[in-house]
């Protein structure tokens, strides 16, 4: 089902964006709107798929998660069955926090949210028990400078 998204719907996804919590009264307000046809728009939005699930975005620092590493995976193996595995290994460990597949000379890097080092390395050892892989290279943040998960609505 494709959905066309018109600038009140940019309008009410940005709100939604910058906090899902707030009520309909407060959305619709804040578009210049009423509440009845933000309803209807936003289970338009939802039904299209434009909207997922709803959730709340953690202080990973102030629960103690303090080291965010940037793990960079090549590989020699490419068939299927070792996809799988990898795939699988991935999801089953909660510290990922993203996995993307790349192009160019890395094959794949991971956002890996842990305590400290020595839970870094009980990761890294835990996934190359599961999967071969050619080389990892982590690299640690030492400053988080901007995270956002909002997408740019302008027109």
């Amino acid at each position: 089902m494709t959905v066309r998204i018109d600038a009140m719907d940019r309008k009410i996804l940005a709100e939604l964006q910058r906090d899902a919590g707030q009520s309909l009264d407060e959305i619709a307000r804040r578009v210049g709107s009423s509440k009845t046809p933000v309803w209807n728009r936003i289970r338009k939005l939802r039904a299209a798929g434009v909207i997922g699930r709803q959730t709340v975005i953690l202080d990973a620092e102030a629960l103690g998660f303090e080291a965010c590493f940037f793990v960079l995976i090549r590989t020699s193996e490419h068939d299927a069955g070792w996809q799988a595995a990898f795939l699988k290994a991935l999801k089953d460990r909660p510290e990922v926090q993203e996995a993307h597949r790349l192009a160019g000379d890395i094959d794949y890097i991971l956002k890996v949210r842990v305590k400290n080092a020595r839970a870094y390395d009980a990761f890294y050892q835990a996934l190359i028990s599961e999967v071969r892989v050619h080389n990892v290279t982590a690299l640690l943040s030492m400053e988080e400078i901007k995270s956002t998960t909002d997408l740019p609505l302008d027109g």
